[in-house]
């Protein structure tokens, strides 16, 4: 699906929730305009909603008292900062229903909750996205991860809300999955007014206060009550407590969120990759002398052909340790991250070489799709005869790649290339007949990164 980026396309008014908040946005801008009393805000039926809310959800209770209500006509419904500041319409609230309101209090707190600010400026970086579409893209994947098991069970779901199926796609994803299956085009010029704020994609809007108070820091002002990042990580804990404590009675997507709160996972798989890359980037690899285009310096002497340093694709051996310590769950992902290796080098199977090794070197293979590498061994682990296969190859890999337990004797001199070793981690054991004995650690000259 590649439909054409949208700019700033003119839509229709939407229908419903949405429909009632942009209307009453521009209600209250016509007011003030004519001079009319603007609408205020009816708190009295908008915390209703969030006890509502609370009766419905109280997990999240926590959550919901921790966010500062701030009025706003410039927001179409409501919409939330990265500091937790929730942005109110008067308008939308006036033409919504107390029980649609609190289905609108639990959505918006799950944008803070699962953190969507942070992961959307990462993905904008890890995907190389750029501009308002791409946040608007960003947005709708995380309503899609927030969406799918969000309502029922004393909330109703809102007519305009976006679902995984809105966009044709299953559900039980996280917002980085949605993001990588559809792109913003024509096809979804209707869902261009869907306003969460930076909270939910991480741009900040003008309509936003910002980390502090813009006025004077002694004044009693809405803007001013935004939390600290401490505070935020604190609320996102007791809301984690609150859930694994009552595993039976609530959603898939809230007790997965829970345990990674408890447990954040370390970006290994990132931090491999960034590793690879910049090895392969580094000054030095992938670079060789060629005559297919002469060196510029040649024009100064007459009859003689320089010449000229070119970039070439770098290649890469992975060096797989299948002795007896490493089982078939780790083996699995080794050949998961020698496809993410591939993909590092731009998907040229003919630049990464894998090599099996446990106590001597085995065959070396070409690298192929996930699972279409066989992976043999299982003796004793001696790791320098897989450098010494690997650094025998021609032409000479740029850069070596290892993964291991670590069990294993080391090189004593780095290799004439980048080494990158990607470790599986061990627990500490005691062997009884050599308390004090402890593995050699990877060598200095060698980039490390922990796995799983």
């Amino acid at each position: 699906m590649n439909p054409p980026a949208v700019s700033t396309p003119a839509v229709s008014t939407p229908t419903g929730a949405g429909a009632a908040g942009a209307g009453a946005a521009g209600a209250d801008a016509a007011a003030t305009a004519t001079g009319r009393t603007a609408l205020r805000l009816d708190t009295e039926k908008l915390f209703a909603a969030r006890l509502h809310a609370v009766r419905a959800r109280p997990y999240l209770a926590t959550a919901l008292f921790a966010m500062h209500v701030v009025e706003s006509s410039r927001v179409p419904t409501m919409a939330v900062d990265r500091y937790w500041r929730c942005y109110v319409s008067p308008g939308f609230v006036d033409r919504t229903s107390e029980e649609e309101l609190a289905s609108v209090w639990v959505h918006e707190v799950s944008h803070l909750l699962r953190d969507h600010a942070r992961r959307g400026d990462r993905a904008m970086r890890s995907l190389g996205l750029d501009g308002p579409a791409d946040r608007l893209r960003i947005n709708l994947a995380a309503d899609c991860e927030i969406n799918d098991d969000a309502f029922g069970d004393g909330l109703v779901r809102p007519v305009d809300a976006v679902y995984p199926s809105t966009l044709g796609l299953a559900e039980g994803g996280l917002m980085e999955d949605y993001l990588r299956q559809f792109t913003i085009g024509t096809k979804y010029q209707r869902l261009v007014w869907l306003e969460c704020g930076s909270g939910a994609d991480g741009l900040e809007r003008e309509w936003e206060s910002g980390p502090g108070c813009p006025h004077d820091p002694d004044a009693d002002c809405d803007c001013r009550y935004g939390l600290a990042p401490h505070e935020r990580d604190l609320v996102r804990f007791r809301v984690a407590q609150g859930i694994l404590a009552r595993p039976g009675s609530t959603p898939a997507g809230w007790r997965r969120w829970a345990r990674e709160a408890f447990h954040p996972p370390q970006p290994w798989r990132e931090l491999l990759g960034a590793a690879v890359r910049s090895a392969v980037a580094a000054a030095g690899a992938g670079t060789d002398y060629s005559y297919g285009r002469p060196a510029r310096r040649s024009s100064a002497l007459p009859g003689v052909v320089l010449p000229s340093l070119r970039r070439r694709p770098p290649r890469v051996v992975v060096v797989v340790d299948t002795s007896g310590s490493v089982s078939d769950g780790e083996l699995g992902s080794a050949l998961l991250e020698t496809a993410a290796i591939l993909r590092a080098v731009d998907g040229r199977r003919d630049l990464v070489s894998v090599l099996s090794c446990d106590a001597a070197a085995r065959l070396v293979r070409q690298a192929a799709a996930e699972g279409g590498l066989e992976l043999v061994g299982g003796g004793g682990t001696d790791l320098r005869t897989g450098f010494a296969a690997a650094l025998r190859r021609r032409p000479a890999p740029d850069v070596v790649v290892v993964l291991t337990d670590g069990q294993t004797p080391w090189p004593s001199s780095p290799p004439p290339c980048r080494t990158v070793v990607g470790l599986f981690p061990r627990p500490r054991s005691v062997d009884e007949d050599d308390p004090d004995y402890l593995p050699d650690a990877p060598p200095s000259w060698a980039k490390v990164v922990t796995l799983g």
